[in-house]
């Protein structure tokens, strides 16, 4: 019961990333009669999902007609800056399960949905298992490790997490520099 709890917890972060990234892509569609083009953040919410499934740091954006999308990220909070590492943070109860956020997300997005994810893994034991869908069904967002899924609640995602701390940065709690 432990280990699936761990599992969605890491699905759910990972997939908050995900919907995010696929959503801040729009605005690179070249339409230069926009002063404003809309952030990632904001992209993300159009998709339906909260904005907190980005962390903070989103660089740049594509995202296609098609619905395909890539983000960028800073990675200017990942231990050493220099902005050319992953994004690392932890979720669910007490920190217990690493996410992982590479430089470049990419994937499918339409509403509600995202599908072929790539850049959003999480740490179950030993290992690192990428998330490659997250779904959103009402008030809940299922994300998806091959066959396995679980599902957080939306209002976990309200706040974008940050590198390195996550949605507790304020408390000091950092992961540790080896994972």
């Amino acid at each position: 019961m432990a280990k699936l709890f761990l599992v969605a917890a890491l699905l759910l972060a990972a997939a908050a990333a995900a919907p995010a990234l696929a959503s801040s892509s729009s605005s690179s569609s070249g339409d230069t009669n926009n002063t404003a083009a809309p952030t990632a953040y904001e992209m993300v919410e159009r998709y339906g999902f909260p904005r907190g499934i980005l962390p903070e740091g989103v660089q740049s954006y594509v995202l296609r007609p098609d619905g395909s999308f890539e983000v960028l990220l800073s990675g200017d909070g990942v231990e050493g800056g220099g902005g050319g590492g992953d994004c690392e943070f932890r979720v669910g109860d007490g920190g217990a399960y690493l996410l992982r956020y590479g430089r470049r997300i990419a994937g499918n997005a339409r509403e509600g949905s995202i599908r072929s994810l790539e850049g959003v893994s999480v740490k179950v034991l030993f290992a690192w298992l990428g998330i490659g869908q997250v779904d959103r069904a009402g008030d809940q967002l299922r994300f998806f490790v091959g066959p396995l899924s679980a599902s957080f609640p939306l209002a976990n995602f309200a706040d974008c997490p940050r590198c390195r701390c996550g949605f507790d940065c304020a408390g000091g709690h950092a992961i540790a520099a080896a994972s």
